[in-house]
């Protein structure tokens, strides 16, 4: 899983779009009208259009800029929430929209078309989703404006604090989350009024989340991070001036504007909440889940299409998971097998300590193989961290950060060690593979290295190739030097087979009715998971409906291009070349990917 900045930069970043054609194919409509640029004028135009725009995106959201490692507004935080912010943001994507289409797409092709498509589809599909009202719900346990403010304000994320001038940006910039906070509440309200309100087995997280946060001291606080971290370097006057300035923040702004809210949810808001998980329990909520389907995958699939894939794909890796089963002699049921998986002591790290550092020596082993498989690989680096202990309870057992543009911030590797003994020895490869290298690590790195693509795809992209190619990573283990006894491979089926049972269950969440029982009871008789993780990813699948659909979708897609370059080509397919022509222009949609690998096959089978 990937994290990406709040609010418009998210609307930009995790949305997926849908383009019309290939970058390789030709319009078929649209005939060039008289005196309209000549293709090479009209590119350049257009690139100049999508510099320009993207100025403009960087402007509207400082935390957009400041998670890619854009220092020049990092003073500065919009109220996101606000009636207004929405209205300019609307008019934004509207303004810049009417002048790419004006110019149109008629004489274009490669890199220039395939630009322009995902350009147009981006801002039309942003449009759409304006019509369901997210902004009534903005919290929930898997994120918040205060999640991400502890994250930056810790000092240990995209915030930098390494000079007075940054010290001071945040102090401006913080200073303005109590009234991000309020806008909340009072749009919270909104909802409540609407019935558009979260479902209480998720608000029931939130409190807790809070409550860790809020602290009588300042010195206590996370946000006192950048203080203990206090250059030496600085000048005495500076450091007396911003710890006091600092206390006064944390003592006088952020821990009452955080503990009203918290107060709100605990008291007003909880009352209100509702039974009911899916979102099609929503007003107008069947067609909001019907847009995020297809946000999230790329494709024209409907969630009882999706819902029918995912119980094949458990069926079929159940059988491959009874071959583990054999190797091993393990005598009993599948289930019985899931459950000594889970329960077996071997399968336990001794300490955190531990956990870790059998993370970073994947590492070494992995790199080992990676040039039997990959031509292009970045040039960033990566990190592993823990993560944070306030959120670790309801976060996913691993997430990336891709790396700064300026190379300041490496990517960064989080893995949860919250409740040790259910992080599994036998999850650790197929985890890493995933997140790190060559998984999210690889993808997003190369893609943000790209030159002469426009920044909103460097630093945009659709979940489902993102994490299809997170999802794919996963089976390439074997090739790279890990999954070399059975307990190890199992974890990477468990792996797979878990993104199969996502299709299943969010479906059933959000178009079926189903409860929450009936997630985690369809989880536990058909996988392998602890009840921790099985709680975790219950509940952040009806806090994010239909974002767990795009992994195993991207993930087959991908794997039936692979087949169909090595049916077609036979001895001349090389795998090296077939991923640097997955990963080579970044995040596509995914009709996009599969009409680019088809023009390549057929240039590689002359």
């Amino acid at each position: 899983m990937t994290l990406r900045p709040l609010a418009f930069a998210v609307s930009l970043s995790l949305a997926t779009v849908l383009a019309a054609c290939s970058p390789s194919t030709e319009p078929t409509a649209g005939s060039t009208a008289a005196g309209e640029a000549p293709q090479a004028d009209k590119a350049a135009q257009l690139n100049q259009l999508y510099a320009d725009y993207w100025e403009g995106v960087l402007k509207l959201n400082p935390l957009q800029a400041t998670f890619q490692g854009d220092n020049r507004y990092n003073d500065q935080l919009p109220d996101m929430g606000s009636a207004e912010f929405r209205k300019q943001t609307h008019d934004f994507t509207t303004e810049w929209l009417g002048k790419v289409e004006k110019l149109g797409d008629a004489g274009l092709s490669g890199q220039d078309l395939l630009s322009y498509r995902i350009f147009v589809e981006e801002q039309k599909q942003s449009l759409e989703g304006e019509k369901f009202p997210s902004w009534m719900m903005p919290v929930n346990q898997m994120g918040s404006t205060v999640s991400y403010a502890v994250m930056l304000g810790s000092g240990q994320v995209a915030q930098p604090f390494k000079t007075v001038k940054d010290y001071d940006n945040w102090l401006a910039r913080a200073a303005r989350i109590p009234v991000l906070l309020d806008t909340e509440i009072a749009n919270m309200r909104e909802g409540m009024k609407a019935g558009v309100v979260q479902p209480r087995a998720l608000m029931e997280k939130v409190v807790p989340q809070f409550d860790e946060l809020i602290t009588v001291k300042p010195e206590d606080s996370q946000f006192w991070g950048p203080i203990k971290s206090m250059p030496a370097d600085f000048p005495q006057a500076d450091k007396d001036r911003l710890t006091a300035a600092f206390r006064s923040l944390i003592a006088d702004q952020l821990m009452p504007a955080i503990k009203k809210q918290r107060d709100f949810i605990a008291h007003e808001y909880l009352p209100a909440t509702r039974d009911s998980v899916g979102l099609d329990a929503l007003p107008d909520g069947k067609a909001w889940y019907a847009f995020n389907a297809r946000q999230s995958t790329t494709t024209e699939q409907t969630p009882e299409q999706i819902h029918e894939i995912g119980l094949k794909e458990v069926e079929r890796i159940h059988g491959e998971m009874k071959q583990v089963m054999e190797q091993v002699g393990f005598k009993g049921s599948l289930q019985d097998f899931f459950k000594f998986m889970q329960t077996d002591k071997q399968f336990e790290f001794k300490s955190e300590q531990a956990l870790l550092e059998h993370y970073r020596g994947l590492e070494a082993k992995i790199n080992e193989g990676v040039p039997k498989l990959f031509s292009l690989t970045p040039k960033a680096g990566f990190e592993i961290r823990p993560i944070e202990a306030f959120r670790a309870k309801s976060a996913a057992g691993g997430e990336y950060m891709q790396p700064s543009e300026d190379g300041s911030r490496p990517g960064i590797f989080y893995v949860n060690t919250y409740d040790l003994p259910t992080r599994k020895t036998w999850d650790a490869e197929d985890l890493f593979l995933h997140e790190a290298i060559p998984g999210h690590h690889f993808q997003l790195a190369l893609q943000q290295e790209l030159k002469g693509v426009p920044a909103f795809r460097r630093f945009g992209g659709q979940t489902a190739f993102i994490e299809g190619w997170g999802l794919y990573a996963e089976s390439l283990g074997k090739d790279l030097g890990v999954y070399t006894e059975p307990y190890s491979y199992f974890g990477r089926l468990q792996g797979e087979l878990w993104r199969a049972v996502r299709l299943v269950v969010d479906t059933g969440l959000h178009a079926k009715g189903w409860s929450r029982q009936q997630v985690l009871d369809y989880m536990f008789a058909n996988s392998s998971v602890s009840q921790p993780d099985a709680i975790a990813e219950a509940e952040r699948y009806i806090a994010w409906p239909g974002q767990a659909l795009a992994y195993k979708t991207g993930e087959l897609k991908i794997q039936e291009l692979r087949k169909r370059a090595q049916d077609k080509l036979g001895a001349r397919f090389d795998i090296r070349e077939f991923h640097a022509e997955v990963l080579k222009d970044g995040s596509v949609p995914l009709d996009v990917l599969e009409g680019k690998l088809d023009a390549w096959i057929a240039e590689k089978a002359k």
